[in-house]
C-alpha cells in the first residue's frame, strides 16, 4: 500500500482555552481532490492553515511526503495556498504575478517568464500575460491566482473558499475548470468550502467537519447515499429524519416504530434500542401509491420551483413536529395546502449510527 501524500496525526488546536480542532487525524492520497466541508466554526479553515504552515497546532503532527512539516514555515513546505481574495499585486502584470513565487526562489527572468506563460496557458489565459489584474474579470483573476500557485509545482495545493466571491454562473464554470485543471496537473488539491453542491461537484474525497471534528469522510457518493452520522445526513444535502424505537428484531431485519408508523429495515438492531432514520428528498413519494414504506399523510406547506425539480415541504398529519422535504420532477402537479400520502423506497432508508 502506498504511503499517503499528507498524513495528519492527532491534531489539536486551541485559541486560548477554546479547542477549535479536537484530535483530528486524516490521510490524503497523491492526485486526489479533497474537500473540507462544514459550517462556519467547524475548524476546516484552521486545519487548512495548519496544512499551509500559517498556524502551528497545539498538539499533533503534519507529515507531507513522509517528512514532518509541523513547524516548517509556509515558504519552505511543498504547499501553496489560493485565497478567496486572490491577493494579486495590482502594480504587476499578470505574468509578473504568476512568476512572483519563482522570483522569490531565485529563478532567472527568462525561465520565469516561460514557466509563467505555460501556467497561464494551463488555466486558459495565455493572452493575458501583459495585462494588469484590474483589466480582468473576477473569474480570470481567480485563474491567475491558481496559475501563480501551480507554477512552483507544489505537492499540495490548498484552496481557501476560492469561489466564494463569484456569482453562481461563474462559480459553476470555475468548478468545472478547477476539476479539469486538477486532473491535468495531477497535484493533490485540498479545498475548503461550506457549499455542499461545490463539494459534490469537485471532490473525489469529501471530509465533513463539525465542531472541530471529522464527522464523516469518503467518496462524495457514499457520504451522500450512506452518511455516517445525523449531522452528515443533514449537512451533506437535506434529509427527513425519523426517530424511533426497535420493537422487533431478528438476525437480518428489524422493525422500528416511528411517529408515522412502523418501518422495517434489513439490519439487525438490538430490541428496545433507539434508532434514527434518514430519507433523502428524492426518495420520498407524494400522493401516488407506492409499494414501499408508508409514512402516513402530510399537508403541503410550500412548493418551490427550482428549474429541474420542485422542492416540496410538507408537515406530517400524524406528527405535526415532523417536516418532510421532498424533491419532485419539475412537471409534478402539487400545491401548497394539498393533503397527500407519503411513502418511500424501503431500500433507500438510511440507518444513522449516532
Amino acid at each position: 500500500m502506498n504511503a499517503p501524500l499528507v498524513d495528519i496525526r492527532d491534531i489539536w488546536h486551541r485559541f486560548g482555552q477554546h479547542p477549535v480542532l479536537k484530535n483530528v487525524s486524516l490521510t490524503i492520497a497523491a492526485g486526489s481532490y479533497t474537500i473540507l466541508l462544514g459550517p462556519s466554526g467547524s475548524g476546516k479553515t484552521t486545519l487548512l492553515s495548519i496544512l499551509g504552515g500559517f498556524v502551528n497546532p497545539s498538539e499533533g503532527k503534519v507529515l507531507i511526503r513522509g517528512q514532518d512539516c509541523t513547524s516548517v514555515p509556509p515558504a519552505k513546505r511543498p504547499t501553496t495556498t489560493v485565497f478567496q481574495d486572490y491577493a494579486l499585486f495590482p502594480h504587476m502584470s499578470v505574468g509578473g504575478n504568476v512568476g512572483f513565487g519563482l522570483r522569490m526562489q531565485g529563478v532567472d527572468g527568462a525561465t520565469r517568464a516561460a514557466k509563467a506563460r505555460d501556467a497561464l496557458a494551463l488555466v486558459g489565459l495565455a493572452a493575458a500575460f501583459d495585462k494588469k489584474p484590474h483589466q480582468l474579470s473576477g473569474g480570470q483573476r481567480q485563474r491567475v491566482a491558481l496559475a501563480r500557485a501551480l507554477v512552483i509545482e507544489p505537492a499540495v495545493l490548498l484552496l481557501d473558499e476560492p469561489l466564494g466571491a463569484l456569482d453562481l454562473k461563474l462559480r459553476r464554470q470555475m468548478q468545472d475548470e478547477l476539476k479539469a485543471i486538477q486532473k491535468r496537473v495531477g497535484t493533490a488539491f485540498i479545498h475548503v468550502t461550506h457549499d455542499q453542491e461545490e463539494a459534490m461537484a469537485l471532490a473525489d474525497h469529501c471530509v465533513v467537519m463539525n465542531d472541530g471534528r471529522i464527522e464523516d469522510e469518503g467518496p462524495p457518493e457514499r457520504v451522500y447515499a450512506r452518511p455516517a452520522t445525523r449531522f452528515s445526513a443533514t449537512f451533506m444535502g437535506e434529509s427527513t429524519i425519523l426517530a424511533g424505537t426497535v420493537i422487533e428484531s431478528s438476525d437480518r431485519t428489524s422493525t422500528v416504530t416511528t411517529p408515522v408508523g412502523p418501518v422495517s429495515l434489513s439490519s439487525a438492531l438490538p430490541l428496545g434500542s433507539t434508532a434514527a432514520l434518514a430519507i433523502r428528498p428524492e426518495h420520498l413519494v407524494l400522493g401516488a401509491a407506492s409499494a414501499g414504506t408508508k409514512l402516513g399523510e402530510a399537508a403541503v406547506s410550500d412548493v418551490v420551483f427550482q428549474g429541474s425539480f420542485k422542492r416540496v415541504l410538507a408537515t406530517s398529519v400524524e406528527e405535526p413536529s415532523l417536516r418532510f422535504i421532498a424533491k419532485l420532477p419539475a412537471t409534478s402537479i402539487v400545491h401548497a395546502g394539498d393533503r397527500v400520502a407519503i411513502s418511500c423506497d424501503t431500500d433507500q432508508i438510511i440507518l444513522l449510527t449516532d
